[in-house]
């Protein structure tokens, strides 16, 4: 009788792929700009990445999976045609009123975190996606590249571009809760 368990695929497929999972989940969960549409995501794309383990050819296992990821979110968000343009207006962070200040640092941390995820998510999914890929990933220009499957100087750019949005996202911000 076979067991599962003891597949040598899917032990070679936990090695490779599985140590990846959070930088799966934070591209998703900036991409799909939720965390449970992010879970399902990263759920999806593991099944696939192992129903396609075999095409994997022991290259860069980290940008293999999480262009599987990013692939993934694409297709939800054509299928859900959810539009990048428009956000989705929540009181809490575009309302006009500013919560009172504690002297707290971690408050402070906890808002400025908010503030920066929330200008972060107004981006287009391309930008939002070069910079998790960057700041919160730490890949190369060369990885995001063939993560994203577009060549490096359109990384570059979009990186230069998502950075001066998000510059501007965060100055007016800023300048509202003064």
């Amino acid at each position: 009788m076979f067991s599962f368990t003891e597949s040598p695929r899917l032990t070679e497929f936990e090695r490779q792929v599985l140590p990846h999972l959070d930088a799966a989940y934070n591209l998703a969960r900036f991409l799909m700009r939720n965390d449970r549409d992010a879970e399902d995501i990263v759920q999806e794309a593991a099944l696939r990445a192992f129903r396609f383990f075999d095409s994997f050819r022991g290259e860069n296992s980290r940008a293999w999976f999480l262009s599987i990821v990013r692939n993934t979110a694409f297709t939800a968000l054509k299928r859900n045609r959810m539009d990048d343009q428009t956000v989705e207006f929540d009181e809490e962070l575009h309302g006009g009123q500013i919560p009172p200040l504690d002297p707290g640092i971690a408050l402070d941390r906890a808002q400025d975190q908010q503030t920066v995820r929330a200008a972060i998510e107004q981006l287009p999914a391309e930008f939002r996606e070069a910079l998790t890929l960057r700041e919160l990933e730490g890949m190369s220009y060369k990885e995001i590249a063939d993560v994203a499957g577009v060549p490096i100087g359109t990384i570059m750019s979009r990186l230069a571009r998502a950075r001066r949005q998000l510059q501007v996202l965060l100055t007016t911000a800023y300048d509202q809760n003064k």
